[in-house]
């Protein structure tokens, strides 16, 4: 058998959860001819297809799929021995592979600066997507630390608070419902919404308040991200079900307006996840120790 590399696994890995090799060559900033290159010289070492084409996409071959299964759990054996290692040099340097829900990019960047002044040897691979491909990150053992808004009921893991996370009903200054006071939530029942996508955290969240408080939920647009959302609701497309973490501008400048709900905002939280049988390395475990100790008063005074 001829060597391999661990980047030609990674690779691999890449383009099996893309189902494409352009897909995954955005995902890993590289050309659609090195990431071919890297599934072919795979493919040589063992002597065998792993992938086939489809169309313009890729499908595993019988052989690729069982290689995808023994190369998640090698890829996470290596990250523990990494974790391990770096025990042996502390907090001088390291790396946290960390993946944060879409929504977390509001505050992210501004903790990340923050906790690079306290650590500057530790270098932070950030990864940022809705909820449904978090998980399946978290799942795989590819992401060390996961930042979400609420912990995964199905898995094996351990998920502390570190800052609350409001969410409410937003409008248009200009909306009927803006301008009156301490509606009941059926007050809603008549309204279009524009939302996230499904998969969403934010989208759960919404469908799940409206089931408990017996209302249907009228979608009139469905959009990828909280920014696009913003515009939308300011243009007068809808209402919408945010974090109002992801709004402070917007809201402090009048171009959004806060929908009197009785009830709302819903006071969640932000949890700093990780597998429960993960080994965390120094880093990592500093890292969460700093969102659980100042994360929420660093966001409460930024926002």
């Amino acid at each position: 058998m001829r060597p391999y590399t661990l980047k030609q696994i990674q690779t691999f890995l890449e383009v099996a959860r893309q189902g494409s090799v352009s897909k995954a060559a955005e995902r890993l900033f590289v050309t659609q001819p090195a990431v071919s290159m890297q599934i072919r010289q795979l493919e040589d070492a063992f002597g065998l297809p792993l992938v086939e084409p489809v169309g313009r996409n890729i499908r595993l071959t019988q052989a690729g799929e069982a290689f995808r299964t023994h190369a998640i759990a090698a890829m996470g054996q290596f990250k523990d021995l990494e974790a391990l290692m770096a025990d042996h040099v502390g907090l001088k340097r390291g790396r946290i592979d960390l993946a944060v829900v879409s929504t977390a990019k509001y505050f992210i960047p501004m903790l990340l600066v923050r906790f690079g002044k306290q650590f500057q040897g530790i270098d932070i691979q950030l990864k940022i997507d809705n909820r449904e491909n978090i998980l399946g990150l978290l799942a795989r053992n590819e992401a060390d630390l996961v930042v979400m808004g609420r912990a995964p009921a199905d898995m094996d893991c351990v998920a502390t608070p570190f800052a609350t996370n409001p969410q409410a009903v937003l409008a248009t200054p200009d909306h009927a419902l803006a301008r009156r006071k301490k509606l009941p939530f059926s007050a809603l029942a008549d309204h279009g919404f524009v939302v996230r996508e499904e998969g969403s955290g934010t989208r759960a969240a919404m469908e799940r308040l409206f089931a408990d408080n017996k209302t249907p939920l009228k979608v009139v647009m469905e959009m990828p991200s909280n920014e696009t959302i913003k515009q939308a609701v300011m243009a007068g497309m809808g209402l919408s079900f945010l974090s109002l973490r992801t709004v402070r501008h917007e809201l402090a400048s009048g171009h959004i307006a806060l929908v009197d709900i009785v009830g709302l905002p819903v006071m969640g939280h932000w949890y700093v996840t990780h597998l429960s049988q993960k080994k965390l390395s120094p880093a990592a475990r500093a890292f969460k120790e700093f969102l659980i100790e100042q994360g929420g008063a660093l966001m409460d005074s930024w926002s």
